[in-house]
């Protein structure tokens, strides 16, 4: 039964739960110190075992495993506070198919320093066992359909009944605690009799050593055992606590003008060769830093220089990485330091650095907060001192990996966890500013879902769920194999065409216009695409199925790490609406968002979800091992994969390729300039 307490802000919890015939996964993480949210997936075994219809089950009956996948929010309207208790709002399985919905108002309170009490009224399946009447009046049958969809004329209707429970920490380690369920489980004792339920009062003990585990042993409804086990994760802490960096060089204080006037000559300017000498002196300070110069240009008072970042996931940390250097190689007679950050050629921001404070902030109280209020963040287009040298060496520029990696497909009835572990080759090549071709080349090693017989039942284009056949006909094959431009149209404009095999399922050409000042938190896009679905085999050959899509985005970045996305437009499958994207991004990379889209396509057409939705989650390569790196880890958690709603991958979109490096972006991870 729930409780009136929230965890942590921004924590983010893995449990998974089981007793007699019902396993629950969970992940739930808090939003806002007030609002969180869960997926769940339930497994209820012998669901059809008693109900007299094999073999000719059908539907959800089908099944003698039952699983069902539900979305959770409980928000926090009260504080505890001396006298009054925590209070909460929750609504379960707001939009599933029914079966687990309910919803509660509950309250808790610690009466003493080890003891908490709660106590609270739940409707729907919370309201079971022990009614009181239905307060709100009675709860309205519903069609579920293909399930997915919201019910809000449910919520708080029907049946109401009392739930409780008392917990008492032993210890710092051990607690025991006690509760009384307003849950009858009806479907599954009653008509399905999976399990004995005897009384609704459970008892239970957990053992806690240290934030990152609970494991948990309890007796339920006078006839199970169960057990649990919840992985708490703080994506605010880095799990090494720390980055395994070397320390960055010292800023070298220039001398005083009156002390050395020669070392503020300016006519090392006019020098045949200056530019790349600079270059290489830069590129050797910042070559165990994964930083490459692209190019320089100066005058008398102002250097300005352009760099690749190839390792560091903060841009804060490497405009920190590459202003020291420029302070110990550039001549004593530039005052301003701009740093230009380029993505595939492309220069993305600049950063503007006054050189003396650099040397003044270095070692004074509140250095980070001074520097950033120094610092100046531009558009990098139009504004060049003097005459950019491009270095020698930097184009073209071949790089490639191999490495494994591991694919997952979820939430298949049939077996909920299938997974391949794959190979993936991959290079590019960087032929001139902006201008990259690149691939990637996959093969799987070993693994089932291409053992899946789940084959598509869609009445819409297959464009995603023919997924397995790709699986099954495609196990080695080209991921990716394209070209692409990236340019800067104009001052706060950005572009990029890319044309070839654009995904794993189709090729094509995408073209994208991104308008972002550097200093907004609004960005603006455009994107068109025409595209020809890929044979199954994921070699050369296309299919008939051709389509254009194309969507206008809007981007806002509401402080405190929040983004809000909006995509309006055409899909894959031809239908037409529009995607709402919310996304909370910490500081050490992680990013933990959910979405939702509503486009022209009925839910009976789309099928089971009824829309598409899911959870986003991006973990840094570096969170986890310490060291610095741009990689990082997308999942992608949707209740099921259909047609409707589908919208073309494609690597290089633009709003995420610059916005790190713009001021919004750069303010998140400001605290990482002097490391």
């Amino acid at each position: 039964m729930p409780s009136a307490e929230s965890q942590p802000d921004g924590a983010l919890t893995f449990s998974t739960t089981h007793f007699g015939p019902v396993s629950r996964t969970t992940l739930s993480f808090q939003i806002t110190p007030r609002l969180s949210g869960s997926f769940r997936y339930v497994g209820i075994r012998d669901w059809n075992l008693n109900i007299g219809c094999r073999p000719a089950c059908v539907g959800t009956d089908a099944f003698e495993t039952y699983y069902d996948r539900s979305f959770d929010l409980r928000f926090r309207v009260l504080d505890e506070g001396r006298y009054l208790p925590a209070v909460t709002i929750g609504l379960q399985d707001l939009a599933g198919t029914g079966l687990f919905a309910g919803e509660f108002v509950v309250a808790t309170k610690n009466v003493a320093p080890n003891l908490k009490v709660t106590a609270g009224l739940g409707w729907g399946r919370l309201g079971t066992e022990g009614s009181i009447g239905a307060p709100f009046g009675q709860r309205p049958a519903v069609n579920i359909g293909r399930g997915g969809d919201f019910n809000p004329n449910q919520w708080f209707r029907g049946p109401a009944a009392p739930f409780g429970g008392v917990e008492w920490a032993v210890n710092d380690n051990w607690t025991v605690k006690a509760e009384y369920s307003s849950d009858a489980y009806i479907e599954e004792v009653g008509r399905r009799a999976t399990f004995d339920r005897q009384s609704p009062f459970n008892f239970g003990v957990e053992y806690q050593n240290g934030p990152g585990m609970r494991l948990g042993a309890y007796v339920m409804h006078g006839s199970e055992v169960g057990l649990a086990a919840h992985f708490l994760f703080n994506p605010k802490e880095r799990s090494t606590r720390g980055l395994n960096d070397g320390a960055p060089d010292p800023v070298i204080v220039r001398p005083s003008r009156t002390a050395d006037p020669e070392a503020f000559d300016r006519g090392w300017v006019a020098q045949s060769g200056a530019a790349e000498i600079l270059i290489g002196n830069l590129n050797r300070r910042l070559q165990d830093d994964g930083i490459e110069v692209d190019g320089i240009a100066y005058d008398g008072a102002t250097a300005q220089v352009r760099v690749t970042n190839r390792r560091y996931d903060s841009e804060a940390q490497m405009a920190g990485r590459v202003a020291r250097a420029m302070a110990n190689v550039l001549p004593a007679s530039i005052e301003k330091f701009e740093i230009v950050p380029v993505y595939n050629g492309m220069p993305s921001s600049r950063f503007i650095v006054q050189r003396g404070d650099l040397e003044g902030l270095e070692f004074a109280p509140g250095a980070t907060a001074g520097m950033l209020s120094r610092i100046i963040v531009a558009d990098a287009v139009g504004s060049v001192p003097g005459t950019l040298t491009i270095a020698e060496d930097r184009y073209p520029r071949f790089r490639w990996s191999l490495a494994p990696f591991l694919k997952t497909s979820l939430f298949d009835p049939d077996q909920p966890l299938r997974a391949d572990l794959a190979l993936r080759l991959a290079g590019s090549v960087e032929a001139a500013p902006g201008l990259v071709f690149s691939g990637s080349l996959t093969k799987t090693l070993v693994g089932n879902i291409s053992d899946s017989r789940r084959l598509s039942n869609s009445v819409l284009p297959r464009v995603r769920t023919d997924g397995i056949l790709y699986d099954q006909q495609g196990d080695f094959g080209i991921e990716t194999l394209t070209g692409a431009w990236y340019f800067r149209p104009g001052k706060n404009l950005y572009g990029r065409v890319t044309a070839g095999y654009l995904e794993s399922m189709f090729a094509g050409v995408s073209s994208e216009i991104l308008w972002k000042p550097v200093d907004s938190p609004l960005a603006l896009g455009v994107e068109i695409n025409h595209v020809k679905q890929r044979d199954y085999d994921r070699g050369f050959g296309l299919r008939d199925y051709s389509v254009t899509t194309g969507h206008l985005s809007a981007y806002y970045t509401f402080g405190e790490g929040y983004l809000a996305q909006v995509d309006v437009g055409r899909y894959l499958a031809g239908d037409v609406g529009a995607t709402l994207t919310l996304t909370r991004e910490f500081e050490n990379g992680w990013r933990v968002g959910a979405f939702a889209t509503k486009t022209d396509v009925s839910a009976a057409d789309f099928g089971e979800g009824s829309f598409d939705k899911g959870i986003n989650l991006t973990i840094p390569l570096t969170w986890g091992t310490g060291t610095p790196s741009t990689q990082s880890f997308p999942m992608v958690l949707r209740p099921i994969q259909r047609d409707g709603g589908a919208r073309l991958s494609v690597n290089g979109r633009l709003y995420e390729s610059v916005r790190g490096v713009h001021a919004d972006g750069l303010e998140d991870q400001w605290g990482r300039f002097w490391r």
